[in-house]
Formats: C-alpha cells, structure tokens, sequence
C-alpha cells in the first residue's frame, strides 16, 4: 500500500449521491481487544491490510438494536427491520489508504434480512436466536445461531454516567464510515454516514462468548477486553459502493 492513510475523524464525510438505506443503531456497545495484525491480515479480503492504533489491531464484538431500517425512501420495515444483532469486526485499511470495518459475522434473528445481506452484498450474516434484556441499570445481550448452537454470546455490560469526548482510541475504534466486502469476486468500499457518537465508557459485567473463537480468534473472549464503550445510538444512512 503506497497511498497515505486517511486521518480519523469523528464527523463523518458526506454521502456522495442519494442515500440508499437507512437504519437506527440503538443501545450499541462496543467490546475491543488488541490482537497482532498477523492474526487479523488472513481473514481480510484481498487488496486489504489491517488498520492499527498504537502497534496493534484490534477485534470488536458489538452487540445492539438495528430497528427503523429503510431502503430507497420507505417508510420503516416493520418486523424485518428491527432486530438485535451481535457482530464481530476487523479494522482495515485499502490500497487508496481508506479505512473501514471488515465484518466477520453478523448474527441477526430476521432470516429474511440474513438473507438479503447475503444476496446483496456478501455480508456474512448467520440467522440466530438474539436478544436485549435491560435490568436494573444492566444491558443482557444474547446470542444463538441456529443450526450452530456452539456458535453464541452472553454479555452483560452496565454503562458509566460520564461522557467520553476526544478519546483518540475511542475514535480509532467507532469513527467508521465505510465496510469492506467481497461482491461477485471484488472487494468493494460501502460508505455510511451518521452524527457524531455519543460514547460512554461501560463495565463489563459477564461474557460467555463463542463468536471470537468461531471467527478465528481463539482464547479471546477468556481474557477481559481492552476498551468497553457504550452509545444510545445513532440513525445511519447508507450510499454505493465506491
């Protein structure tokens, strides 16, 4: 890679064009742990590198709600627009020095909106029993794929009070506006756009997780993660591919 790396930024650039989707990402965490970029550069499509932050790359498994999704205009989908969803990422950088996320798994429990993805863009969604539960000050997210019982997550976080504002890490890990994916043969760059995080920093209070062993990071999940963050969420707007 020849081309310099695009700076971080915590406000995204403009879409080019008309957006052509839309969806609500609420009630986000973000669990991230340093991983050697050797580990990360085989499971990356091609014409990628791993994206680092201080010598490192990093793995995220980010539990949420995607609900009011939209595509070219419509009114909010009801049913298959509205789920939970558990996914494990990588951080990659292309050969114009651009940066995005690079999904692993997406576990959504829509088989509809599983297979969509799938058929649309070659992102790896796998249809799963998922779940948000909010007691007392804690968010319980769970995780089963069907057909693939051994394939699942339990997280328990309980989100801080104090706002994180200008955290270089926390902007590294969050601040993406585009995903990589391999399309009929081509890896290609899929822009998004969205307000500014409103990020807090989190306790993790249980994991019992399977996704991060799956995706071919065994071990993982035995250790505690490196940065715990939580956001109420964002509404984002989707473009073409560039």
């Amino acid at each position: 890679m020849n081309a310099a790396v695009e700076p971080i930024t915590a406000i995204a650039p403009p879409l080019a064009g008309r957006a052509s989707a839309s969806q609500r990402w609420s009630q986000i965490v973000f669990l991230h742990w340093r991983v050697n970029a050797a580990q990360v550069a085989p499971l990356l499509p091609a014409g990628l590198v791993p994206d680092e932050f201080e010598g490192t790359s990093w793995v995220g498994l980010i539990p949420f709600v995607l609900d009011r999704a939209t595509l070219l205009g419509s009114p909010p989908v009801p049913y298959f627009g509205n789920f939970v969803e558990v996914n494990v990422r990588l951080y990659a950088v292309d050969e114009y020095g651009r940066r995005g996320v690079v999904f692993v798994s997406l576990e959504a429990s829509r088989l509809a909106a599983v297979l969509a993805a799938r058929a649309l863009f070659s992102i790896p969604y796998k249809w799963s029993a998922t779940r948000l539960q909010v007691t007392a000050g804690e968010y319980h997210y769970s995780s089963r794929r069907h057909l693939a019982a051994a394939a699942h997550s339990e997280i328990v976080v309980r989100p801080r009070t104090d706002a994180l504002v200008g955290d270089p890490l926390a902007e590294f890990l969050t601040a993406r506006w585009a995903l990589f994916t391999r399309v009929r043969g081509r890896t290609v760059r899929l822009r998004n756009h969205h307000e500014m995080w409103a990020l807090y920093r989190a306790d993790l209070v249980r994991l019992d997780d399977t996704l991060l062993a799956v995706a071919g990071f065994p071990g993982l999940s035995d250790r505690p993660p490196d940065s715990v963050l939580y956001s109420p969420g964002v509404t984002t707007w989707f473009g073409t591919s560039d």
